[in-house]
């Protein structure tokens, strides 16, 4: 095996190179160093790198292996996480300058785990300020989509889905509150998964609203994001919500055909008139996909479904100001204009929009129940138009339907699933005409599930991925 070929490998392929001894730890980590050390000054995916300690981790794991104590499903495989999430000894900045000179005295339950089962840890990944969206001037740069450069790779877990769409690590993790993971994944090219609220625990992740912030496995592949998943899931007494189910091994079920499953587009979803059209073909084709691997595909309806975005940002916003309290009263000066902005705005919301929002969350939720009892899998777009320019996210706003088109309607799509704290998840599912985008831009497809049936929704996308082949193509600027 080439070493040019080790960054293009998949978590799974990589764990079990090394495990064989194809390769070894330390020529993995070096190589996306290597990687990251050439592209990524374009790219911005990092924050910070921990060259030392993964080289160090690598040396101990051949250690490890010498003696044949290794052990672990991720062994050896070099994995990012968005800087939301702690990290003992290394800086976890949030994406502000309000943490800056933050230093954890522990990792994250996720990370612990990630570690526990043979990962390594290789940096930490740029995001939107406190995992917000919508940061105008990035402290630590903005984050370039790798299939154009000028385009957004998506908020907020930015460098989660760069990093992956660029090779610059074996697997990434993110946090999804609205869609904060599944958004990067589907404008990037890659895969990203919402967990159902309370699989995956939250100790040792800033929180941006408590019951919707779900840490989102994000890889090349869906078999990478269901070997992750199975890595972190399970209860934790640190964080008492966690469910006590048992955690089941997510990539065994991957592979069994899915005839007679039943798949439902989402109908509200599907209809707008500002779905851009090669979304709305792709989201189509998809359908066919499922349908000629014995799928039974129909159209349910979720009626509240176009208000998600709105009902999503009443409430998670003002959450959101809550749990900033203190910065906004003592470091007001250290955040980003438009986070400052945001949130001044999200304190003043009246108590009762907010318990409107909440009464709006529960029957929205009813609803996905309803429509739950009539299919096994949701279909719809993650997004409804394609990575969209810097520019045009920083532009400012114009009239209150240009607040409703780009604040919530995007929003509509993913935060739905934080809303009814159901798991989905998003992978590659075409690509624009690139005589309309000037260049063929990532399209994601989202797939979404009952309550913990995390396995039919990677079984269901598994099976898509394996019937088509937009996974496998690469991006512009991974190129080198």
């Amino acid at each position: 095996m080439s070493r040019n070929d080790i960054p293009f490998m998949t978590a799974m392929e990589t764990a079990s190179a090394i495990k064989s001894g194809e390769i070894s730890p330390s020529e993995a980590v070096q190589t996306y160093l290597d990687r990251i050390d050439r592209l990524d000054p374009a790219l911005r995916a990092y924050i910070t790198v921990c060259r030392e300690e993964a080289l160090g981790a690598a040396r101990q794991l051949e250690s490890d292996l010498a003696r044949g104590t290794a052990k672990g499903p991720l062994c050896g495989v070099p994995i990012a996480v968005k800087d939301q999430f702690w990290t003992q000894d290394i800086l976890t900045t949030n994406g502000s300058r309000v943490y800056q000179e933050f230093v954890p005295s522990e990792d994250a339950t996720v990370v612990a785990r990630i570690k526990q089962a043979g990962g390594i840890l290789l940096g930490k990944l740029n995001m939107s300020e406190l995992a917000m969206g919508g940061t105008q001037h990035p402290p630590y740069g903005t984050p370039g989509n790798p299939w154009d450069l000028e385009r957004s790779p998506g908020e907020s877990s930015s460098g989660s889905g760069v990093a992956l769409a660029a090779h610059l690590c074996a697997a990434s993790l993110g946090e999804d509150t609205g869609g904060s993971g599944r958004g990067p994944a589907a404008y990037c090219g890659v895969v990203g998964l919402r967990p159902t609220f309370t699989r995956v625990s939250r100790h040792g992740m800033t929180p941006m609203c408590w019951f919707m912030d779900a840490a989102a496995p994000m890889g090349k592949t869906v078999e990478d994001c269901a070997l992750i998943l199975g890595a972190i899931a399970g209860y934790d007494p640190k964080d008492p919500y966690t469910s006590r189910r048992p955690v089941p091994d997510y990539t065994a079920g991957l592979g069994r055909e899915i005839r007679g499953l039943r798949v439902g587009l989402i109908r509200e979803l599907h209809e707008s008139n500002d779905m851009h059209p090669d979304v709305k073909e792709a989201i189509e084709a998809a359908l066919e996909v499922f349908r000629q691997q014995g799928a039974e595909v129909g159209e349910v309806s979720i009626p509240l479904i176009p208000l998600a975005g709105a009902i999503f940002v009443g409430i998670a916003d003002t959450e959101g100001a809550g749990a900033r309290d203190e910065i906004l009263r003592n470091q007001p000066q250290d955040l980003d204009p438009a986070s400052r902005t945001r949130l001044q705005s999200a304190a003043l919301v009246p108590a009762k929009v907010y318990n409107r929002a909440a009464k709006a969350r529960v029957v929205l939720r009813r609803q996905f129940e309803e429509a739950l009892q009539k299919v096994d899998i949701l279909v719809s777009a993650t997004a409804p138009y394609p990575a969209p320019k810097h520019t045009d996210l920083t532009a400012p706003f114009e009239s209150a339907d240009d607040v409703r088109a780009r604040f919530f309607f995007r929003r509509s799509y993913t935060g739905c699933y934080a809303l009814a704290a159901l798991p989905a998840i998003s992978v590659p599912g075409g690509f624009t005409s690139p005589e309309r985008d000037a260049g063929a831009l990532p399209i994601g497809l989202q797939l979404g599930a009952a309550p913990f049936a995390e396995e039919t929704l990677l079984q269901a996308a598994y099976a898509y991925q394996q019937a088509t082949s937009w996974h496998t193509r690469r991006a512009p600027g991974a190129q080198g």
